[in-house]
C-alpha cells in the first residue's frame, strides 16, 4: 500500500514550477540532518525504498535542484494515469503537487521526497505488473506476476532519462495498446448517449420487420456494424451486419438474430467497458517477463473456443478447440509452460478423481465396465477376474487405469506436452461432434483439438523435410512415440474476454466461468472506477 504522509485535503491545485528550487538557502549540516530524518521516517517500514536511499547516501531524487525533468515526468504520468483504467486515487497528483509546493523546509522537502517515491512505486507496479494478483480471487489462475524490485524501478526512474524509463512501464505489446484505444473509444461513445434502447424481439432474420427490427437496426447502427439506415425491414444488409456481430461475439454466424444473439446485443457498453479494463489487466500480467511472448507462441484463448500459433505476432495457424466443463469443478487453469515434445500414438493414464469418481461406481455397477481400460498396479497390469470392486472406496481403490494405444484412445493420435503441474496439454480426440458447438466447455480441464494433425505437421515442418510423412509413419506403427521438438515453444492458456484483432475489430467472449465478475469485485476493491459521464 503506498506510505500515506498528507491528509487527502491537503491544499487546492497551484500552478508551481517545478524548475524551482524548493527549499531555501540553510546551513548544510540542518539540511542534511532535516532532510535525512524525514526519509528516515518515511520508509520506516519499506526496506527497499529505505535501501535505495541508505546506497545514494539519501540524495534526493525528486526534490534536488536538478530534479524538475524527473517530477514533471511523474506529475505527467499520474494525470494519465485514467488512460490505462487504474486507480487512480492511489496517486492523486494534486496531493504531490502540494507536497511539493510547501516543500519550504528541509524536513516537509524529505517528506515530498518520499511521497513522491511512494506515488511513483505504486503508480508503476499497478501499469507494469497489474493491479491485482488474481491468484488472491480466481485459485484457477496460476500466473506468476512480474512485479519488478522497488529498488530497480526507484533506480531506473533515477536514471538520466526519467520520461522514457517511465514511459516504458506500460505493456508496449500490441494487443495492451490496440484494447486500450478500444476503452478511449468505448468511454467517448458512453458520453454520447450509448448504444440506444435495447432490442425487446426474441428472435428475427431475413424478411422480418416491427418495431424489433428497428431496435436492432437503430443499435447496430450505434455500435458500428452498420451505415446509416431507414429501413424497418430484416435485408441483406442487416443480416451482414448480424453476421459480423455473431463473429466478434464467439457466435455461430449464421444472419440471425435468435435468443443468444440479441442477449450479447442487449449487453451495454458500460458492462463492455469494464470487460475493456479487465482485459487490459490482464495483458499486464503478462508484462515485462515475456514481453514477447515468444517469437513462435501457441495461445489458447479458454472462452474463444480456439488455440492459434503466433509467429512474430502473425496468427499462422489456428483451430477449434474444447476446454474444461463450464458447470462442473473441471475449468481449465490460465497459466504458461514450454511445449517440449509431442507423443504420438498415446496411452490414456486416467487421472485418479476421474478413475474413483466416474469410471469405479461404474464398475461397481457392472464390473465389465470400462473393459477397454487396463487395470494396473506398481506398473503392472492386473487380471479383473474375481475382482470385487464393491469392496473399495474412491480412496482404497488400489489400481490405475490405462487405456493403451488405439484408434478409441480417449486422447486420440496425439497429445502436445508442455509438462506442469496442473497435468494439462493440447490432445486429439475420437470425440468430434463437440467442435461444431458454439459453446464448447465439455473436457475435464485438458484442451481438445479440432485439426491434431495439422497442428502436428505444422509444429513439426520447421524440423522436418516432409512433416506429414514422418509424422504418419510414426503413426501407422501403432507404438507410442515421443517426438522432440528441436526448438520449444511457450505456450499460453489466457482467459480473455475482451480482445482486439489486429485488423482492429473489437471482441468480446462470454465469461464460461464467472472469472470476470471475480476480478471486477477485487479491482473495485483496488478503487477502479468507471469514469462519470453527465449528459
Amino acid at each position: 500500500m503506498m506510505l500515506k504522509l498528507f491528509n487527502r485535503s491537503l491544499l487546492p491545485v497551484l500552478a508551481v514550477s517545478l524548475g524551482m528550487s524548493l527549499v531555501a538557502p540553510a546551513p548544510a549540516a540542518a539540511l542534511v540532518t532535516a532532510f535525512r530524518q524525514a526519509i528516515a521516517e518515511g520508509v520506516a517500514e519499506h526496506d527497499d525504498m529505505a535501501a535505495f536511499y541508505r546506497e545514494r547516501a539519501f540524495e534526493p531524487i525528486w526534490t534536488g535542484e536538478g530534479d524538475a525533468e524527473r517530477r514533471h515526468a511523474l506529475l505527467v504520468a499520474l494525470e494519465h494515469a485514467n488512460v490505462h483504467g487504474l486507480p487512480v486515487n492511489r496517486y492523486d497528483p494534486n496531493d504531490l503537487r502540494a507536497a511539493f509546493l510547501n516543500a519550504d523546509n528541509p524536513y516537509d522537502r524529505g517528506r515530498a521526497e518520499i511521497l513522491a517515491s511512494s506515488m511513483f512505486l505504486a503508480y508503476a507496479h499497478d501499469v507494469q505488473s497489474g493491479i491485482l494478483d488474481p491468484s488472491d480471487y480466481v485459485e484457477e489462475i496460476f500466473r506468476e506476476i512480474p512485479r519488478r524490485d522497488p529498488s530497480d524501478l526507484l533506480a531506473g526512474v533515477a536514471g538520466d532519462d526519467p520520461q522514457g524509463f517511465i514511459d516504458s512501464l506500460p505493456p508496449a505489446h500490441p494487443d495492451y495498446l490496440r484494447l486500450q484505444r478500444a476503452m478511449l473509444a468505448m468511454q467517448r461513445m458512453i458520453a454520447d448517449g450509448g448504444w440506444g434502447p435495447t432490442v425487446s424481439s426474441g428472435r428475427m432474420e431475413l424478411g422480418d420487420r416491427g418495431p424489433g427490427v428497428v431496435q436492432l437496426r437503430d443499435r447496430l447502427i450505434r455500435m458500428g456494424y452498420m451505415s446509416r439506415s431507414t429501413t424497418a425491414v430484416f435485408d441483406a444488409d442487416m443480416e451482414a451486419a448480424v453476421q459480423r456481430f455473431q463473429t466478434n461475439h464467439g457466435l455461430l454466424a449464421d444472419g440471425v438474430a435468435g435468443p443468444s444473439t440479441i442477449e450479447e446485443v442487449n449487453v451495454g457498453p458500460e458492462t463492455r467497458l469494464r470487460e475493456i479494463i479487465l482485459g487490459m489487466e490482464r495483458q499486464r500480467w503478462l508484462n515485462w517477463e515475456n514481453p514477447d511472448r515468444g517469437d513462435r507462441h501457441v495461445l489458447v484463448n479458454i472462452p474463444d473456443y480456439h488455440a492459434y500459433v503466433i509467429d512474430h505476432e502473425e496468427v499462422t495457424f489456428s483451430t477449434r478447440v474444447v476446454v474444461g466443463a463450464r458447470p462442473t469443478n473441471q475449468h481449465t487453469p490460465e497459466f504458461s509452460d514450454v511445449m517440449e515434445h509431442l507423443v504420438i500414438n498415446p496411452s490414456w493414464n486416467v487421472p485418479r478423481s476421474i478413475a474413483v469418481n466416474e469410471y469405479l461406481p461404474a464398475m461397481q455397477s457392472n464390473p465389465g465396465a470400462a473393459g477397454h481400460l487396463q487395470l494396473l498396479q506398481n506398473g503392472q497390469q492386473v487380471s479383473r477376474q474375481g475382482l470385487d470392486f464393491s469392496q473399495f472406496t474412491p480412496s482404497t481403490f488400489p489400481f490405475d487405469l490405462r487405456q493403451g494405444p488405439g484408434p478409441g484412445n480417449a486422447l486420440g493420435r496425439v497429445k502436445f506436452m508442455f509438462p506442469n503441474r496442473h497435468n494439462i496439454y493440447l490432445h486429439d480426440t475420437p470425440s468430434r461432434s463437440l467442435f461444431a458447438r458454439e459453446t464448447r466447455a465439455f473436457s475435464h480441464g485438458c484442451v481438445r483439438v479440432q485439426r491434431p494433425l495439422e497442428l502436428a505437421y505444422f509444429l513439426l515442418a520447421r524440423q522436418e523435410s516432409n512433416p506429414e510423412s514422418y509424422f504418419n509413419r510414426i503413426l501407422n506403427s501403432g507404438q507410442e512415440t515421443q517426438v522432440n521438438l528441436a526448438t520449444q515453444i511457450p505456450v499460453h492458456l489466457v482467459y480473455w474476454t475482451a480482445f482486439v484483432t489486429p485488423d482492429g475489430h473489437l471482441n468480446f467472449r462470454r465469461d464460461i466461468y464467472g472469472r470476470d465478475s471475480d476480478l471486477w469485485r477485487g479491482m473495485e476493491a483496488a478503487g477502479v472506477e468507471l469514469p462519470s459521464f453527465n449528459s
